[in-house]
Parts: C-alpha cells; structure tokens; sequence
C-alpha cells in the first residue's frame, strides 16, 4: 500500500528568528516575554513564508514598543 507523496514545502531560511532564548508565556499574555510573538507565531515559523515572516516581524515591533511605552 503506497501513501500519497507529501507536497514539498518551500521553507524559507532567508529571515532568522527573533528568539533569545527566553520563552515565557504567562496565561493571561499570549505572547512571548522574550521576543514578543504570539504562540501561533512562535509554533510556525519555521514553515512559514518570507512575506508571513515580515508581517511577523512587523507586530512583533509593535508589541515591543507597546509593552515598553513607545507607542
């Protein structure tokens, strides 16, 4: 029996990753302490797109600035 062959994803190594290696989750803020994306964010970025990626980046500026009252 053979299985369907699994679509070749197109993962995109171009962009690094914000994380400094201090991943905190408190249950009332979803977002990392550390380098300030949301669970969903934190869980996919390896598959996601470069474009994903940017926008990523993008809140992640925001919330940081949010939470030290740049904004």
């Amino acid at each position: 029996m053979r299985r369907r062959p699994r679509p070749i994803r197109n993962i995109d190594h171009s962009i690094p990753s914000p994380c400094i290696k201090v991943c905190q989750f408190h249950t009332d803020h979803l977002v990392c302490k550390g380098c300030y994306r949301s669970q969903d964010e934190v869980r996919n970025w390896m598959i996601m797109s470069k474009e994903d990626k940017l926008a990523s980046l993008a809140q992640v500026k925001l919330r940081q600035a949010k939470a030290q009252g740049l904004d």
